[in-house]
């Protein structure tokens, strides 16, 4: 790293990808873990490479400055090494600033991630400026990202196969050209992924996306699945909750919008785009939030649980034909099962969604990380005229 490039970084404030520490003390085990900690949430955090810089005091930006002896690449990286799992990639330098010397710690994007802490087994990852343990949707969140699980296929053991529709699932089958019997059944339903065998009980059980694509009321067993419509009467709110499988609540939330703006001219198939994106791309595993969906006079709101993937951005996702897509396996099941092939723009509408509004309002696309939270703000409903106006 040059000069230039280190006085640009300490301009900044603290973020998910950036740490100051005013000094570096390794002397402990207490306080080489907490180094440890630092070096992995920067690793484990959503973005590219991050620095952790020595020497530096945060809030006032004063060079304290370290002593070059003090600051050993071999023992930084043996440190890393005997606590990270896998181990976190950096570099170590030594840079002049002002007199004194400043110690920069480049911490690379890493396509290993999560990384693990050896003694403990817990994740870290960045919130904001902070150091912090990450959560359980955010671990699988990382792994997903790594392909090394499909969230979709994650076994919902407390549940039984009695809950999925077995006609739902025919219907799929025989469009695939598959036709069974009981005997051979659940072992083509496994295979598939709908289902999974739990050999410790001697039963299956349906896999997340199994459930999502063939109950009839997941909303009964997972409440946080469903779609929830908030409108406006006057001064008073109205929430309406869709509720039931993917393809059942997408077409029961195009009734319903078709339905509460057919006397206006409002763009119904830009919401109805937004739904199904959110249908598609939402994070499973965050259980705490569900698909929500504003519709008022000053703004059209669709926000629903999970950032972008990894490595894309509003700009990538708008001009790729073939943008990723975090549920990949219930994404191509969707393509396969839905006859009115409502899901096959699913990713690629955005820009045909800032289309409609041009001559009206600007529509913002909010990619929160902090929040795990992907946001589409549109014109309000007042931008538009009524259709039974004189």
């Amino acid at each position: 790293m040059n000069f230039q490039k280190l006085k640009i970084l300490i301009k900044q404030k603290e973020g998910m990808k950036l740490d100051f520490k005013e000094s570096l003390h390794l002397n402990t085990h207490t306080e080489k873990k907490e180094f440890a900690k630092d070096v992995m949430a920067i690793a484990n955090s959503i973005g590219g490479r991050g620095y952790l810089i020595i020497g530096v005091k945060d809030k006032e930006k004063k060079i304290k400055g370290i002593d070059p002896e003090d600051f050993q690449e071999e023992r930084l990286q043996q440190i890393i090494s005997h606590r990270c799992d896998p181990p976190v990639n950096i570099r170590v330098e030594c840079i002049k600033y002002n007199e004194k010397y400043v110690g920069v710690i480049t911490i690379f994007k890493s396509p290993q991630r999560p990384h693990q802490m050896r003694q403990t087994g817990a994740f870290y990852i960045r919130r904001g400026s902070t150091t912090d343990i990450a959560r359980r949707d955010e671990i699988a969140g990382m792994f997903q990202e790594a392909g090394l699980i499909n969230n979709e296929l994650i076994p919902l053991y407390n549940l039984d196969v009695s809950v999925l529709n077995k006609g739902l699932i025919s219907q799929y089958l025989k469009k695939m050209g598959i036709f069974s019997n009981e005997k051979m059944m659940m072992g083509i339903w496994n295979n598939l992924g709908i289902v999974h065998f739990d050999s410790e009980r001697n039963r299956y059980c349906p896999t997340i996306g199994g459930f999502l694509l063939f109950c009839n009321t997941p909303g009964r067993y997972l409440p946080y699945v469903s779609v929830k419509i908030i409108t406006f009467q006057k001064d008073r709110k109205r929430i309406h909750v869709i509720e039931g499988n993917m393809l059942k609540m997408l077409n029961e939330c195009g009734a319903f919008i078709s339905e509460y703006l057919k006397s206006t001219d409002y763009p119904k198939e830009a919401i109805f785009e937004c739904i199904a994106n959110a249908v598609v791309h939402r994070d499973y595993m965050d259980i705490l939030r569900e698909i929500v969906v504003i519709i008022g006079d000053h703004k059209v709101e669709i926000s629903n649980p999970g950032t972008l993937p990894k490595g894309s951005n509003i700009h990538t996702i708008m001009r790729e034909n073939n943008p990723s897509r975090r549920n990949n396996w219930l994404y191509h099941r969707l393509l396969f099962i839905d006859d009115q092939n409502q899901f096959l723009r699913t990713g690629i509408g955005l820009q045909k969604i800032s289309k409609m509004f041009e001559n009206v309002g600007n529509v913002k696309f909010l990619n929160i990380e902090k929040r795990n939270l992907f946001k589409v703000v549109m014109p309000g409903l007042k931008k538009f005229s009524r259709k039974d106006k004189n």
